[in-house]
């Protein structure tokens, strides 16, 4: 279980069974972008706001600070090994393979409940510009799936706040089919996306922050540092605001199919969390300052987790109507309310057209981890089939589309997003110790991207992400045990025994099925084919 894939087998594994590189510089920033900035700020808002008040700002502020110290880490494996995988591949060559197995399995948590929460925040404007622009009333059964209590350990339904999200389920299969035509492509479409999201914010700040009251700041922390409860206050807040920021990860598995990644990877990582991160911060300011952001309450005055059944019934009371918190569109709803309804309508339309950018990355993301992941033989081979066609891993991203879509059509996005981070901040937190451990074991391995002040930056990274972690509300916590447990079964009844390292397969041949056959060489030292047992 402890066995360790070095880098020379990785970078070896890679060049033998490889993904075509297709991606520069720009094209790695874009795609960065168009994953950071996407639900986190047009959606999460709200939730945040309700978690921490106008205190969000800070929220946004701390949730950024531990993922730039992630990404200076993340950096300099990135550059190191530009292959698929992130942090599974970095903690395989590192820890070993059972918690390469472990990181490998949270970041598909993290991934594919991540593109279900972009999803149902595409779902909420959508919506929003479908009933304020056009004036179609979408049954409400159909907006949103049921909510979810907590019954011991077993979720209950209440479908009387609706069924299914229709909206969902349509965007989470459309971006999945432009995924399996072909990476290209989707990053041509991409760069577009990202050019509209740009110039909707920058519109959005352009038009909030000349009308800001230093009123709507008051009092600006009601739910004060740490809340009452689990993930509430503004430490709750930033650790739900720190979905905003994961994308950055996503450009680390695009890692193979980049030109010159040992230059372009830490371009793309670093360039567009600096990017995002100014304007999340002008947006926060502008949200808050032109209408206020301060939480509603539940019926005994008590602070109310977003998305919570608490939450819903109080945001249904007509004084409640207009609060920002409420809204499942909360930057259309701030234009509105200061009498920008067609720029408000305009931003929707926006949103909904660039939204699915960041569906793209996340569930690029997860494919890309389950293709390296078939390809170490952890799960089965015909996972990682590329297409002949396409050039794509065209299995794995319809099976990841429609687990997707499913998880969209019955969750909200609150719940989705602290899931989500849950997977997120322990691989973060795997990738802050992995980086000290390889300049120990390793000192003298080239690398082109060094993380500055190591031994400040990595342990504040590992801190950073244990601390937001402890801080997520409850339930979220205990997905990722949950889901970890589920996940080490799988590997004790499958991969242990496939493992292509722990069978002692130094290289793969080709899994395509027109590629000819070859030789499959040991690793040095290894047994040889004819004595070599599956356990």
């Amino acid at each position: 279980m402890w066995r360790v894939k070095s880098l020379d087998a990785i970078l070896a594994t890679a060049e033998r069974k490889s993904l075509h590189r297709s991606l520069g510089p720009v094209q790695l920033t874009l795609l960065g972008v168009g994953a950071i900035i996407g639900t986190g700020i047009f959606v999460l808002t709200a939730a945040a706001a309700q978690k921490a008040g106008p205190g969000m700002m800070w929220s946004f502020v701390i949730a950024g600070a531990v993922c730039a110290v992630a990404a200076l880490c993340y950096s300099e494996l990135a550059s190191m090994a530009p292959v698929s995988g992130s942090a599974y591949t970095y903690t395989y060559a590192v820890m070993g393979e059972l918690l390469a197995w472990m990181v490998g399995w949270a970041l598909i948590l993290e991934y594919a409940v991540a593109a279900s929460a972009v999803s149902v925040g595409w779902s909420g404007y959508v919506l929003g510009l479908i009933e304020n622009a056009m004036g179609f009333d979408w049954p409400d059964l159909f907006q949103a799936g049921p909510a979810w209590t907590m019954n011991g350990f077993i979720p209950t339904p209440d479908f009387s706040v609706g069924i299914v999200n229709v909206p969902a389920i349509i965007v989470a299969l459309g971006v999945t089919v432009l995924l399996m035509v072909g990476t290209t492509e989707s990053a041509r479409v991409n760069a577009v996306l990202v050019a509209i999201k740009v110039v909707a914010l920058t519109t959005f700040i352009a038009l909030t922050l000349p009308v800001i009251k230093a009123a709507n700041f008051q009092p600006f922390a009601p739910n004060g540092l740490f809340g009452e409860s689990s993930g509430m206050g503004i430490i709750g807040a930033a650790a739900s605001i720190f979905f905003a920021y994961v994308g950055f990860d996503a450009v680390s598995t695009a890692a193979e199919e980049t030109k010159n990644p040992q230059r372009n990877v830490p371009i793309g990582l670093i360039g567009s969390l600096a990017i995002c991160t100014i304007f999340y911060l002008f947006v926060a300011v502008g949200a808050v300052g032109a209408i206020g952001a301060q939480p509603v309450l539940g019926a005994a005055g008590e602070a109310v987790q977003p998305g919570s059944a608490a939450f819903i019934a109080a945001c249904a009371l007509p004084a409640n109507a207009n609060q920002l918190v409420c809204s499942n569109e909360a930057l259309a709803h701030v234009l509105r309310e200061i009498n920008f309804p067609a720029v408000g309508n305009a931003l929707g339309t926006a949103a909904m057209l660039a939204l699915p950018s960041v569906i793209l990355m996340m569930i690029y993301g997860q494919t890309r981890i389950f293709f390296v992941m078939a390809r170490d033989g952890l799960l089965p081979e015909g996972l990682a089939k590329v297409h002949p066609k396409w050039k794509t891993p065209y299995i794995v991203t319809a099976f990841t589309g429609i687990a997707v879509a499913i998880a969209g059509a019955l969750f909200p996005v609150g719940q989705l997003a602290d899931i989500s981070n849950s997977g997120t901040l322990f691989a973060f937190f795997m990738v802050s110790i992995a980086v000290m451990m390889l300049r120990v074991k390793e000192p003298n391995r080239r690398r082109p991207f060094r993380t500055p002040l190591i031994w400040v930056i990595a342990p504040l990274s590992a801190a950073g992400c244990a601390f937001l972690f402890w801080n997520l509300p409850h339930d979220a916590k205990m997905v990722l045990p949950i889901w970890g447990g589920i996940g080490l079964v799988i590997y004790l009844l499958y991969g242990f025994r496939k493992s292509h390292l722990g069978r002692g397969i130094f290289q793969l041949p080709e899994l395509d099925a027109d590629a000819p056959p070859g030789p499959v060489p040991p690793m040095p030292g290894a047994p040889s084919p004819t004595d070599r047992r599956d356990d």
